[in-house]
């Protein structure tokens, strides 16, 4: 008995370490086929438009038409003679400086008015308050294109066609109803406690708003203002109806209308002006990414 115990010792030790073993090995499988081969597909779905962009904007023509002697998926010779014809040869600068306007303008006065209805809305606490909520996010939910003629026939009637003007007072129709429905959810989680200490020191609505409310809302305000910038930035419907001139046009708008001659694409010009167009909206956006993350998690906590 006791020579067969001794020689079935060694086995289970070896069956006892060979069990977490195959076991690490199910996991270490398991993890790479339920999070990392998703998540690659995932990225590699979403950044190849990016490259396919990049690569094209510093191609030759020679490699951007002829495939079979050139690989598509690389640069064989880089070129700067796309950027080079989009700055110094089109009005690029012009169109980037009037997108730049339009988006700040139209952010800052969608976050004004914004600002003032979600603060109404959730802490005056009139009646029928949250169904004024509710009717101003769904209005967000209209489509532009019905929008289009009345806002058109304004436009006309105020004199502000082919004017950046028409853009900085068209696109907080669609900017605002959003960003009320975004701050109200945050001001709903600041505790109101604050307030009403505030209200029992004398301090005023706008005195509370502006000390106490914004600066505990700053994450929420940013988020906003990083939607706001974003959507005004891509717009393309509102500013191919009321922008006519060359040099009045945006870049969504101006790099198809401009660059594309009949039914010859510039594909190099295309990308390149894709290319630099996204970038202000990448810089902007990186400078306040922590910003936009904590407001997902709410404000203070009480």
């Amino acid at each position: 008995m006791t020579d067969a115990a001794a020689t079935a010792a060694p086995i289970q030790g070896n069956a006892a370490t060979a069990q977490p073993e195959a076991m690490s090995w199910d996991s270490k499988t398991r993890r790479l086929v339920m999070l990392y081969v998703p998540l690659a597909c995932f990225v590699l779905i979403l950044l190849f438009p990016f490259y396919w962009m990049g690569i094209t904007a510093f191609k030759p023509n020679a490699e951007l038409y002829d495939y079979k002697t050139y690989n598509p998926f690389w640069i064989g010779s880089p070129t700067l003679d796309h950027i080079k014809h989009l700055l110094f040869n089109t009005a690029y600068p012009r169109w980037l400086v009037t997108t730049m306007t339009v988006s700040i303008c139209a952010t800052i006065l969608s976050l004004f008015a914004s600002t003032l209805a979600a603060y109404a809305i959730q802490r005056l606490r009139f009646r029928g308050s949250q169904y004024v909520g509710l009717a101003i996010y769904l209005a967000y939910l209209v489509p532009p294109s019905i929008l289009f003629i009345p806002l058109a026939t304004m436009v006309f009637q105020l004199g502000l066609f082919d004017t950046p003007m028409a853009l900085i007072l068209t696109y907080p129709t669609f900017l605002i109803p959003f960003c009320t429905w975004l701050l109200i959810g945050y001001f709903k989680s600041i505790p109101y406690e604050l307030e009403e200490c505030a209200l029992i020191d004398g301090a005023t609505r706008i005195q509370i708003l502006m000390k106490i409310t914004l600066p505990l809302a700053v994450p929420g305000l940013i988020s906003a203002g990083i939607f706001s910038f974003t959507l005004s930035w891509n717009e393309f419907i509102y500013a191919l109806a009321f922008i006519q001139s060359s040099e009045s046009k945006t870049v969504p708008v101006a790099i198809l209308t401009e660059l594309v001659s009949g039914d010859v694409y510039q594909w190099g010009a295309l990308m390149a002006g894709s290319l630099l167009g996204s970038l202000p909206v990448a810089i902007f956006y990186s400078f306040f990414v922590d910003y936009y993350v904590s407001s997902l998690t709410g404000a203070v906590k009480e």
